[in-house]
């Protein structure tokens, strides 16, 4: 592992500095000068205490090349700061000016088919492009020099989404930096033709030289998937070089002032390999917008339980969220009564520290003009202003509470999480098209709230063994390494309880196979471990491409002997080891009609003090919360913190302070309905569509009851 950059968290204007965060991107350019005074005005009535600045305003700041004007937003600025809002000021690169585009078209990015990516929205350079990096950084080298004394710009937010427009680039520059990446990586021409197996369809390659990128080829050609896999981490490698250099170029003039970007983590993007970006920021911040349907509080945890872990124990920040509906999707809903609280909150009850939006106010023209804001085109006399105002009175009452700067407190449980696994799930030449890493991260989430217990997701490549955890999941990590597969073998040999999915350990990091059966990672280690050893896939689904599960003549799914369900992908599990339980195999008529009738589907097996579970085929949330149940996990094993957290319809977690003698409970309704939660210990601190139903009992506990969209936070101090 790398090392981290120290912990630095960016002070508020308050008179001890302190405080949870609360704002959201502003964009004033966007307005006639004299709105900045109503802002200001309605952002104190909300509780405002920071705004992120200048996030899209380089045209603005450099309106001709080589032209810098810092009038207007030096005037911004000592307006917030004589309020006492903080600015997170940003390096403004995002979105670059039209007079650049114009002057050097060659910084543009180009796609697979050839095609130039056109200027007018954001990102539109190149990761890799010389000249765009030498305007980038005179840029962020004279905003560092022009606030590097000012008191209320308090931290730096370097780019904006890295990877939202510019993630695949398949111009010239980028071919020269990808030669020059597989050099560094392989070292030898020979060791690349190993990793690539590139003696399949003639790809030898003589020299670095002649490494081209996977641009398209043709039809429904199929790329060669390990090289695929290895521009996935070329872009992300030259996206974070590209922070790299911003950050150091600011901190060269400004080492005492912290620097992020915003990651952009929720469970349907995740689109660079966050764990090592976490370690080249001073804060770890994200952007999440939450995902419609009854999944929406779920998916947030899920993520949130991520970021938890990227900021290594230390708060985080929200950077972005929405107050209620985004533009930008094909169904745009709305939040519910309540939900703008219950979110915010969530993420505090997560770890977050700061809670932020985009934006402040919405626009009225542009690409975002229907993106919700803290102040809608409605104005102050609104719902959506009045939730802000009762957010942010919220904020200021944990604050003052004393939440910030506490620690989460960890779960029994790790599901790990990798991006080469996420990657590696997209290749088009996988016995099934229909696999995701990252969604199965989620359903597992999920199944364990829904078992009445909490895990967190940790990525695979940080020291998960140290934390303590009694248990970890494997779901879908299709790739790992032989280190990998040794580092979890020793887990389990150790005591602890692994539990393998369905397509865990199929290939290696340079995505070859491992031979003698599946999972064939780690020379057979992993099956050694799991005590089975599988020939083949049974692959579920429609031969006309829809993907709906059903084929003419063919079983839409396999029941399992416990009455549980297999819908996509069954391990044929030929031999298991003579101490191998079988828990589940497949039965039934559609079982035998594909030829795995009494075949292994779900085992258990002891390995040194510990044991592996193998899942051998998809199970849904429902079923894998079955499944959780009947092994120990959930209220029935203790692995919740306490039993009023054992409702499955209620998310639980606890921050406390360092030496433990504080501790914050925070409890989220899943549920559509009301429901009762007895055993509730502690002061509360926020009643957020909840009540006390009762007066304390004799233990000292009480019983609430959680209207839909509720959040009841309480705090207990030791005595002595």
């Amino acid at each position: 592992m790398t090392s981290r950059r120290p912990f630095k968290w960016p002070a508020l204007l308050t008179e001890s500095g302190r405080g949870i965060a609360f704002g959201g991107d502003y964009n004033p350019d966007q307005w006639p000068d004299d709105v900045v005074a109503d802002d200001i005005r309605l952002m104190k009535q909300a509780h405002v205490n920071t705004v992120a600045l200048a996030i899209f305003s380089w045209d603005r700041i450099e309106p001709i090349e080589g032209a810098f004007t810092f009038d207007w937003l030096d005037g911004v600025i000592d307006q917030l700061g004589r309020a006492g809002i903080a600015v997170d000021l940003s390096s403004a690169t995002a979105a670059a000016p039209m007079w650049l585009y114009e002057s050097h078209p060659e910084v543009l990015p180009v796609d697979r088919y050839g095609h130039v990516v056109n200027p007018g929205s954001r990102q539109s350079w190149r990761p890799t492009s010389p000249v765009f990096r030498q305007y980038a950084l005179r840029l962020c080298r004279e905003l560092a020099e022009h606030y590097r004394d000012n008191p209320t710009v308090t931290a730096w937010h370097v780019g904006n989404e890295y990877g939202w427009n510019n993630r695949y680039d398949y111009s010239d520059d980028a071919l020269r930096e990808f030669r020059r990446w597989c050099e560094r990586r392989y070292g030898t021409i020979d060791a690349l033709n190993a990793a690539w197996g590139t003696a399949f369809w003639s790809q030898h390659v003589n020299g670095f030289d002649e490494v081209l990128l996977p641009r398209h080829m043709g039809g429904d050609s199929m790329v060669n998937p390990a090289q695929q896999l290895d521009f996935e981490r070329f872009g992300n490698d030259m996206l974070l070089d590209f922070y790299k250099a911003e950050r150091d170029a600011i901190t060269s003039i400004c080492p005492d002032k912290p620097c992020t970007t915003n990651f952009m983590v929720s469970t349907d993007q995740c689109c660079m390999d966050y764990a090592q970006w976490a370690d080249e920021v001073d804060f770890v911040s994200n952007d999440h917008y939450f995902h419609e349907g009854e999944s929406h509080l779920d998916e947030l945890a899920c993520s949130d339980a991520l970021m938890a872990s990227l900021a290594h124990g230390d708060p985080w920040y929200v950077m972005e969220h929405s107050t209620s509906a985004v533009q930008w999707k094909p169904w745009n809903a709305r939040k519910r009564h309540g939900e703008l609280m219950r979110d915010s909150l969530a993420h505090v009850a997560l770890g977050a520290d700061a809670i932020n939006f985009f934006q402040w106010r919405q626009s009225t023209s542009g690409a975002e003009a229907f993106h919700s804001a803290m102040l809608p085109h409605a104005g102050e006399d609104s719902k959506l202003y009045r939730g802000v105002t009762e957010l942010g009175e919220a904020l200021e009452t944990l604050s003052d509470a004393g939440v910030q700067g506490t620690c989460l407190r960890r779960a029994d449980t790790a599901i790990l999480f990798d991006a080469t696994c996420e990657w590696a799930t997209r290749c088009e030449t996988l016995p099934s098209m229909r696999l995701s890493h990252w969604h199965d991260v989620r359903d597992w989430y999920r199944a364990f709230l829904d078992a009445g217990a909490r895990a967190d997701v940790i990525p695979l490549a940080y020291d998960w063994s140290g934390y303590g955890y009694r248990t970890i999941v494997l779901p879908t990590l299709i790739a790992l390494s032989d280190a990998d597969v040794r580092r979890i073998a020793d887990f389990a040999r150790s005591g602890g309880r692994v539990v393998v999915g369905y397509a865990t350990g199929l290939i290696d990091e340079r995505f070859h196979v491992g031979l003698g059966g599946y999972p064939g990672a780690g020379n057979g280690l992993l099956r050694e471990l799991l005590g089975i050893r599988s020939e083949e896939f049974n692959i579920l689904g429609s031969d006309d491409g829809s993907g709906d599960g059903t084929s003419e003549g063919e079983p839409a799914a396999i029941t399992l002997s416990n009455g549980m369900t297999t819908r996509l992908w069954q391990n044929d599990v030929t031999s298991t080891a003579q101490d191998t339980t079988v828990l589940a195999a497949y039965a039934g008529a559609a079982a035998a009609e594909w030829e795995l009738d009494g075949t292994p589907a779900v085992t258990r097996h002891p390995y040194g003090d510990g044991e592996g579970i193998y899942i051998g085929c998809d199970l849904d949330r429902h079923d894998l919360a079955r499944l959780l149940g009947e092994r120990g996990f959930g209220a029935a094993s203790g692995a919740t913190v306490d039993a009023a957290a054992a409702n499955p319809r209620v998310i639980h977690t606890i921050r406390e302070s360092e030496d433990g003698a504080v501790r914050f409970d925070f409890y989220l309704n899943r549920a559509k309905e009301a429901l009762q939660v007895p055993g509730i210990e502690g002061e509360p601190i926020i009643a957020h569509r909840c009540a006390a139903l009762e007066a304390p009992e004799s233990s000292g506990t009480v019983a609430y009851t959680l209207d839909r969209n509720a959040i009841l936070v309480t705090r207990t101090v030791s005595r002595g």
